[in-house]
């Protein structure tokens, strides 16, 4: 029984099924459309949900509702925007330039310092016997773009050198920082050490019509080059005649200052010889007081060998680190005592933290205070005292070395040594003199130590 109204149950389903599928065959250009516009809405709904969904999580993280700090993305530097490049802009500029180049052209550097005070003694002397070959600058062309601060210019010049001894005109390119001071004056600023500034000139020469516009220039010198062997041999020539030139004139000038040292120490030591023989005591010409300042640095600095940007890196000068000022020179630059040597730092790092004002102290009288029958035996035991060791009744005056230090004859690194004196060594103090050495009784004759060595 049960059997058959199963089979009656599913009979009747499977009909209705029929039925349904045979009407919907009938009625399938009306069906259809309608069963995929519902697909289309049920998609649609789906996504919108999906949307919303994200939505209100993306809201709930910046409202901080899960309770956990949303992860920040690191601010992007902004770059140094793209320049126009401008050829020929500023009238000023353009002065300037012209101007730079003539005096190059006749050697003239009192002119060339009027406009750059940062030449180093070695770039004059070239500019100098590059003059004597040089007949003119032609075909100036000047390419400008703004600097990093109000009133300067990144300035790169094309020009044309015609040489005496060469008729073709050789082309070539050179960089200036130009800036502008208080009265309107446009001036080459070759010291610039601010490290802000130097990054913007770096990034503006590598810049895409910068770099164009350098190879243009190189591509053209070397076309030159290469067409024209003469060109060649006389470029090489002419280096090597300048830089033999630059070399006589330095070592000439090194002997004359190494030869006038030696003939002022020399007239020195024959005047204290002479004072010594005759008993009398040795004053200097002048007992002015000397004012010793401390400087210390604010901010991490390059120390260098001489008074130049391009000068030999000696070290570097930590925010706070102390020296002693040895001279502020009116070019921005301080020489100062680094490592028992005269170095030099942009006097903008430095500030003033103290001042000691010293009076030289005056050589020790070597006789003893008798009367004029005793004089010349008291020097005698004077003398024999300081070769012994031993001290006299009268007090002497001594410094200590604190490291170890060089003894030498005379006032000068280059002085011939007596010896070498020990920490820890008391050393008789004859005096102290203004110019960092300190005159001392060494083996029974007078000798000088540098005085950053010795208290």
């Amino acid at each position: 029984m049960s059997r058959q109204r199963k089979t009656s149950l599913d009979g009747g389903i499977g009909d209705k099924i029929e039925d349904m599928r045979e009407w919907v065959s009938d009625h399938a250009k009306i069906v259809m459309p309608i069963v995929l516009l519902i697909c289309v809405i049920i998609t649609v709904v789906i996504a919108v949900n999906a949307n919303k969904k994200a939505a209100e999580e993306a809201e709930a993280q910046i409202a901080g509702i899960d309770g956990e700090e949303v992860p920040q993305e690191p601010e992007e530097e902004e770059g140094i925007p793209q320049l126009e490049l401008e050829v020929n802009a500023y009238p000023s500029v353009n002065t300037l330039i012209n101007d730079y180049y003539a005096a190059m052209a006749a050697g003239d550097v009192e002119a060339i310092e009027a406009m750059n005070a940062f030449v180093e003694d070695k770039e004059k002397i070239r500019i100098q016997e590059m003059s004597k070959y040089v007949d003119s600058y032609q075909e100036l062309d000047v390419y400008t773009k703004l600097g990093p601060v109000e009133g300067s210019y990144i300035v790169y010049v094309y020009s044309k050198v015609k040489f005496t001894e060469y008729d073709k005109l050789v082309p070539g390119m050179k960089a200036f920082y130009v800036c502008t001071d208080d009265e309107g004056k446009c001036y080459i600023n070759g010291g610039e050490a601010n490290s802000v500034v130097t990054n913007y000139i770096r990034e503006i020469s590598l810049q895409d019509d910068m770099v164009d516009l350098n190879n243009k220039a190189v591509a053209e010198y070397n076309e030159l080059l290469e067409s024209d062997e003469e060109l060649n041999a006389f470029l090489a020539d002419l280096s090597n005649r300048i830089d033999a030139s630059v070399g006589e004139i330095l070592a000439k000038a090194e002997e004359e200052e190494a030869a006038a040292l030696a003939a002022a120490q020399e007239q020195a030591a024959e005047a204290e010889s002479e004072t010594e023989a005759e008993g009398v005591e040795a004053a200097p010409e002048t007992e002015q007081a000397v004012t010793i300042k401390t400087v210390r640095a604010t901010d991490v600095v390059n120390i260098r060998s001489s008074d130049s940007e391009t000068a030999d890196k000696l070290g570097k000068a930590l925010v706070d680190d102390e020296f002693t000022l040895l001279e502020e020179r009116g070019n921005g630059w301080s020489k100062i005592s680094f490592e028992g040597k005269d170095a030099f730092i942009k006097s903008e790092y430095l500030e003033v933290v103290s001042e000691e004002t010293v009076t030289p102290v005056p050589e020790q009288a070597e006789a003893g205070q008798g009367d004029e029958e005793n004089g010349e035996e008291d020097n005698a035991e004077a003398a024999s005292a300081a070769e012994t060791g031993n001290e006299t009744d009268g007090a002497v005056e001594t410094v200590t070395v604190i490291e170890n230090v060089n003894i030498r004859k005379s006032a000068s690194e280059n002085g011939e040594k007596l010896g070498l004196a020990y920490i820890g060594e008391k050393l008789e103090l004859l005096m102290k003199q203004a110019d960092g050495w300190t005159r001392v009784k060494y083996k029974g004759q007078t000798a000088y130590v540098k005085s950053d060595y010795v208290e």
